[in-house]
């Protein structure tokens, strides 16, 4: 039987989601490029533009372009240049985070940003084996914990208790229904739905629990890889049963590895 937790506080999706409203009055900026980003009409200058008014997040998305990741080391020295090459989803997830205060770590739980960067890392090197886009997975990886983020923020003592509780992420995301109503990828979903993000982004964080999805299957297995660095005793779960058959696990190790060796560095430049 699951420990008892205290009483969740009074979970009110609507006032959640208003208070990130009430975050971008705080940050105009990254609210402006969540809101231009997507658009048909947008292009790298004008968005770099917007870009340039915020000092801390350009100084990131000029990092992240000179990361080993995008293979760019040192050769990005203009900001237009550095949001083509990163590309305008990966800018407009940059200022989500930036938007729901995802840079403060001492806002998170611990493991936030090595569960993060690792599913997103994860899930970006084997996006072509599921049809998908490196960035685009990279992103999914990056934004699917922005309901931990808002969870953990409403009621940090309990929230942090369940954790403690449930460090897996399936019994995690069980023990968050128990006790709020909706599980943490949900919550990113609704709220991603809200600004205007594809349903590309949005449907895998809702089949994530579905073995029989074909959308879930990526942030599945990415998760599964991230588990399975940042989670003590963590057991495993056969990655062919996550995806299908689409993967095998002897295609996990070289995951494994990338992971462990950039996961850092991007860190760093998703925190500034």
């Amino acid at each position: 039987m699951p420990p008892t937790l205290a009483a969740a506080p009074s979970f009110d999706l609507d006032a959640v989601l208003a208070s990130i409203d009430t975050m971008a009055a705080q940050k105009p900026v990254a609210a402006q490029i969540v809101s231009v980003a997507n658009s048909d009409d947008t292009s790298a200058k004008a968005l770099a533009q917007i870009l340039a008014a915020d000092v801390a997040l350009a100084s990131r998305v000029m990092k992240l372009a000179n990361s080993a990741y995008f293979g760019m080391r040192g050769r990005v020295t203009s900001l237009q240049f550095a949001v083509t090459v990163i590309g305008f989803t990966t800018v407009r997830t940059m200022a989500t985070v930036a938007l729901t205060d995802l840079d403060d770590e001492s806002r998170l739980p611990g493991d936030f940003w090595r569960m993060s960067t690792g599913v997103a890392l994860a899930a970006s090197t084997l996006a072509p084996r599921f049809g998908e886009r490196p960035q685009d997975a990279l992103c999914l990886g990056l934004l699917a914990p922005v309901g931990v983020a808002l969870l953990h923020h409403n009621d940090q003592e309990g929230y942090a208790e369940l954790t403690a509780a449930e460090p897996a992420n399936g019994g995690r995301r069980a023990a968050e229904v128990r006790r709020y109503g909706i599980h943490a990828f949900r919550l990113t979903a609704v709220a991603l739905e809200q600004w205007g993000f594809p349903r590309s982004m949005v449907e895998p964080l809702g089949a994530v629990d579905d073995l029989a999805s074909d959308e879930g299957a990526l942030l599945r297995v990415a998760l599964e890889i991230a588990s399975r660095l940042t989670t003590e005793g963590y057991l495993p779960v056969p990655v062919e049963r996550l995806t299908g058959g689409v993967l095998r696990e002897d295609a996990v190790g070289p995951v494994l590895e990338k992971v462990r060796a950039e996961a850092e560095e991007l860190r760093l430049a998703m925190l500034g």
